[in-house]
């Protein structure tokens, strides 16, 4: 985005929608009052409205496509949660390896993706870079703290993080305390239900 169509209107690129479109109309009508003037005043303000009108042109064509494109990106991330919602990670898998852009909101969904697989270590990765690109998301946050905390749960009961592509049904394992395996149970369970409910929110 052109930074010096910002400057022209005397904004800067946080400024929203409503701050352009005022700021627009004030440079507007003084340009076209001063274009009147004698001499090189008004030439010089005739000048001025017409870049103004091209940036004005230019931020609010480019802010059109960024919005576009942002609702585009929603409209796929409900597929892959509504995909992750109904079991499918196949289907959640293809539409996350579709997408050109990846947000931190794609790293999440990839991290759910992988949970949900039991790859303990690449969900927690993908959570990270969720978190290093947007790291005031309460969302990423809540589920990268409970991940944490199942790895070191897991790592005090003698278990690790499963990180095998394709790994063995659970329960497979003979032998080991009863106890101990039931509480792990429970408690990947808790942390599976708190990242699906967090999916299922994610819109």
């Amino acid at each position: 985005m052109s930074k010096e169509s910002y400057e022209l209107l005397g904004l800067d690129e946080t400024a929203t929608d409503e701050e352009i479109d005022r700021r627009y109309e004030e440079l507007k009508q003084k340009y076209n009052e001063e274009k009147w003037q004698d001499g090189e005043a008004g030439n010089a303000a005739a000048r001025m409205l017409t870049k103004l009108e091209a940036a004005y042109e230019e931020i609010k064509d480019e802010r059109r496509e960024a919005h576009k494109e942002e609702s585009a990106s929603s409209n796929g991330f409900e597929e892959v949660a509504s995909a992750i919602r109904s079991g499918d990670l196949v289907r959640a898998q293809q539409l996350l390896d579709a997408f050109n852009e990846r947000n931190a909101e794609w790293h999440y969904l990839q991290s759910v993706v992988f949970y949900k697989k039991n790859w303990m270590n690449e969900s927690k990765k993908q959570l990270e870079i969720a978190l290093q690109m947007d790291g005031g998301n309460e969302k990423y946050r809540t589920a990268y703290e409970k991940l944490k905390s199942r790895a070191e749960y897991t790592n005090q009961t003698g278990g690790a993080p499963n990180t095998d592509p394709n790994p063995a049904p659970q329960g497979s394992d003979m032998g080991g305390n009863w106890c101990s395996t039931c509480a792990t149970m429970c408690y990947t369970y808790l942390c599976v239900n708190l990242l699906f409910n967090l999916c299922c929110n994610c819109r």
